[in-house]
């Protein structure tokens, strides 16, 4: 093989070998240096194209007539054509343009479309991509939670089972005694009588065999006496009887399991959404109602000059609080005070949130550490350095979301921690912007059903929405302005998330709480039942919002959807 025309040689001339040839027959299809270009122009046989190498294929071949290039293309057709094709009259009433400049636009298109792809369409994907993980272990943390709960009912209703029956055989034991005892009365007064029956009948042959008056004379009689029997006594003995046992009343009093649901969300061509497939069962959507109701009104020991703060849900019927002092405090829906806890510091905690085995979690900002508080235990749980720990939320997943800022005021971020590990950051966009503003001054934040991280910015008068691998969804910062009311700057304090999805946003110095949904449309406020000052919220497993009330110290139960 001659070794010019091995694999690893480099392009050649197909005429002369020349390495490298710059041009190109598009016609011929071949190779071309510069100095066999004119040798192969002056074929006139046929018909030559000859074009930069790097350009070759722009000038295609007609497909009616062979030996013809196309250097002109019929819109309305959308093909090449060549000269003979446009005195054929064939293409007479047709709109026609240059070739290279409906293949220039056409690059063009194609360019935007490579970059819709890099830049749009192919983040959203690697986006979702990345929060698979999370959705895995949200789905496993969950089920396991859902194992231990159902079996943690089964447990109690086994024990209350137990209990029941311990008592019943208890009193079952009691009556036996009581039943033996009055038998065994019975039979020391009989056996008792029987003595005396056979004294008296070996007296009374003793006087038949005897002829003594005096003996005899003395005789007294006791049958009367012995014709009374002692005292009989009617039983009616205790039964059990069995009761039909209900299957429906068993699931009742074990609770219920609601249905999985999972909605699949179709997309028109352009990314916006169209509708939404699949089946959806209980827990069913909930829809806002025109008018919120107060379900209850609880009085706290806080005021004026222990203004209210901070509010967690423990339950459906209890939730802990944070004031401007060192105790936390949980309470019921009657007002009662179940249980306080003071910090291990001494220190004012900045918040408060309930894990999902309903232990309390809390930030010491002096002391820069996150801690656990199980029964009336504090452990440390995270110590930072650098840092400041502000505000935090538990996850559908059971990890904690906290922010920070650094001890220098100059960076805020949001961290990610599973029990004490950090396993993720969450402070700049794509562009490598903060996401957040950098003040310690209300940085309240919640997990949403589809793990968006919400976090309400007071300073930058903004709620900022980012997905689970931190990339920046939208910032609400209010409703549209209306024509007929002038709007001040938006202040969001509190804020939390339903089970549809809807983003709750307390604005204490308008005394109304915002209702956004999980897009970041405004639905509505709630603003229309006497709210003063709410400060902070969250929801209970009915979607009831409980609301802080800052001045005034109460905690308002509010139905606002059905």
């Amino acid at each position: 093989m001659d070794p010019r025309h091995s694999a690893q040689d480099v392009l050649r001339c197909d005429l002369c070998d020349t390495p490298v040839p710059p041009m190109y027959c598009d016609i011929c299809h071949i190779k071309l240096c510069l100095t066999c270009v004119g040798v192969h122009l002056s074929d006139q046989s046929k018909e030559h194209k000859v074009v930069l190498f790097e350009k070759r294929g722009s000038t295609p071949k007609c497909q009616k007539h062979a030996t013809k290039i196309c250097d002109i293309h019929c819109e309305q057709c959308n093909i090449p054509i060549c000269t003979l094709c446009i005195f054929s009259g064939e293409h007479e009433q047709h709109k026609k343009e240059d070739i290279s400049k409906t293949l220039a636009v056409k690059k063009e298109k194609i360019q935007k479309e490579l970059e819709e792809l890099e830049k749009i369409i192919f983040p959203q994907y690697q986006e979702a991509a990345t929060n698979i993980p999370f959705q895995k272990t949200d789905a496993r943390k969950h089920c396991k939670e859902l194992r231990t709960s159902l079996q943690k009912q089964g447990e109690a209703l086994h024990k209350e089972i137990d209990n029941v029956i311990q008592k019943m055989l208890s009193e079952i034991d009691a009556m036996d005694s009581q039943y033996l005892a009055a038998i065994n009365k019975q039979e020391k007064a009989i056996n008792c009588t029987i003595t005396e029956i056979e004294k008296m009948i070996a007296e009374i042959k003793a006087l038949l065999n005897s002829d003594d008056f005096y003996f005899v004379s003395d005789y007294k009689s006791r049958n009367a006496e012995f014709r009374r029997m002692p005292a009989q006594f009617q039983v009616t003995l205790p039964t059990f009887t069995p009761k039909e046992i209900d299957r429906e009343h068993i699931y009742q009093q074990l609770g219920s399991l609601s249905k999985l649901a999972i909605k699949t969300e179709e997309h028109q061509e352009d990314g916006s959404p169209t509708k939404t497939s699949g089946a959806e069962s209980s827990p069913s959507a909930r829809s806002l109602i025109d008018e919120p109701l107060i379900l209850s009104d609880i009085n706290t020991v806080y005021g004026d000059n222990n203004r209210l703060g901070c509010l967690s849900c423990m339950s459906d019927n209890e939730f802990w609080t944070r004031g401007q002092d060192s105790t936390m405090r949980l309470y019921n829906l009657q007002g009662n005070l179940l249980k306080s806890v003071q910090t291990k510091s001494k220190n004012i905690p900045t918040d408060i949130t309930v894990t999902q085995n309903h232990n309390l979690v809390y930030t010491d900002y002096n002391d820069s550490s996150i801690n656990i508080v199980k029964d009336t235990h504090i452990q440390p749980l995270i110590t930072l350095r650098g840092w400041k720990p502000l505000y935090l939320c538990n996850t559908s997943s059971g990890d904690l979301l906290v922010t920070m800022v650094s001890v220098d005021y100059k960076q805020l971020k949001i961290v990610r921690y599973s029990g004490s590990t950090e396993i993720q950051s969450i402070q700049w966009d794509d562009k490598g912007n903060a996401l957040y503003s950098s003040t310690s001054s209300n940085k309240y934040l919640s997990e949403n059903r589809n793990l968006d991280i919400c976090l309400a910015d007071w300073t930058a008068s903004a709620v900022v929405v980012v997905s689970a691998a931190g990339r920046l969804r939208f910032r609400y910062t209010g409703p549209p302005p209306s024509t007929t009311t002038t709007e001040t700057l938006f202040k969001p304090y509190g804020i939390t998330t339903d089970s549809q999805g809807r983003i709750l946003i307390t604005e204490s110095n308008k005394h109304r709480i915002h209702v956004v949904e999980q897009d970041g449309h405004f639905l509505r406020y709630i603003d229309n039942i006497g709210l003063q000052c709410p400060i902070d919220l969250c929801v209970d497993s009915l979607d009831n919002l409980f609301v802080a009330e800052c001045i005034l110290g109460n905690v308002k139960k509010i139905q606002y959807s059905k």
